[in-house]
Parts: C-alpha cells; sequence; structure tokens
C-alpha cells in the first residue's frame, strides 16, 4: 500500500471539504428535508428493493439508526413503505411522488452547482475528471467489499 503522500492528503482535505459542504445542505436548496433524511431517501432511490436492512450499510449507519430516518421520512410523505412482491412479509421503500419531486431538484441543484465549478475546464479536462473520480469512487467500493482481514498486509514467514 502506497505511503500517505502529499496528493492522497490533498484527496483525503478536498473530500471533507465535499461532505461538510453535503452536510449543511450546501447542495439542498430550499429543501425541508433534514441532510440526514435526505441521504436517505436519495439511497432508497438507488438500490432495487430497498428495505432497511439494505439502507443501513448503504448510509454507514446501524439499523436502528437506519429504522429512524425511514419512520421519519414515512411521516413527512417522503417514502413509503410497500408489500414486497416477491415476500409479503417483507416491506420495501420507495420515494413518495412528493420524495420524487424533491430528489429530482435536489439532483438539478447539485448539476448546476457541478457544472458551475467546471465551468471554466475544457471538455478534455471535464472528461478526465469523470473518468479518474468514477475509478476513485469504485476503487473505494472495491476497498470497502474487501473483508478487513484481507486488507491487512501479511507477514513474511
Amino acid at each position: 500500500m502506497e505511503e500517505h503522500s502529499a496528493y492522497t492528503e490533498a484527496v483525503a482535505a478536498a473530500m471533507v471539504r465535499i461532505r461538510r459542504r453535503q452536510t449543511r445542505g450546501a447542495l439542498a436548496g430550499e429543501s425541508q428535508v433534514p441532510a440526514a433524511v435526505f441521504r436517505a431517501l436519495d439511497a432508497v432511490s438507488s438500490i432495487d428493493a430497498a428495505t432497511v436492512g439494505a439502507l443501513a450499510p448503504a448510509l454507514g449507519v446501524d439499523q436502528p439508526r437506519a429504522s429512524r430516518l425511514v419512520a421519519q421520512a414515512v411521516s413527512e410523505g417522503w417514502l413509503e413503505r410497500v408489500a414486497d412482491q416477491h415476500d409479503g412479509r417483507k416491506a420495501v421503500l420507495r420515494p413518495t411522488e412528493l420524495g420524487r419531486r424533491i430528489l429530482a431538484a435536489a439532483h438539478r441543484r447539485r448539476a448546476t452547482a457541478t457544472a458551475a465549478a467546471m465551468a471554466g475546464w475544457t471538455e478534455r479536462e471535464r472528461a478526465e475528471f469523470a473518468r479518474l473520480l468514477g475509478r476513485f469512487v469504485d476503487a473505494m467500493d472495491a476497498a470497502d467489499a474487501t473483508p478487513p482481514e484481507s486488507r491487512a498486509p501479511r507477514a513474511t514467514p
């Protein structure tokens, strides 16, 4: 594994700035949806047959926290629980019409903010950034999927 370099530190610092920006709702605009509940709503929209059990790891929270976020979103009318078509005992989550409108508006604001941030970039720079960022996120996802014990350096005999 590569030692921490100025590049890795710069990327980590930039990621913290992005996360803080999102946490304080900079991209949420006029939405009245709390940031944590919005993240749950957004995650539900990207998970096929989303359940609370599937939502918790997607958000990086425990199941009781995911349940509370879902309960709040359901009570506000942003999410609904419907019976699973394959297993009627299981509830699947999906955005309501209001939830879909909130998501669409937030995604438009996010796209506008992203386009504005790259407005002075060339087409080639935008393409390269998109490619590298996608590759970076794929590698982060792959690292998350790898069990911790298999990531540890092995001692040589």
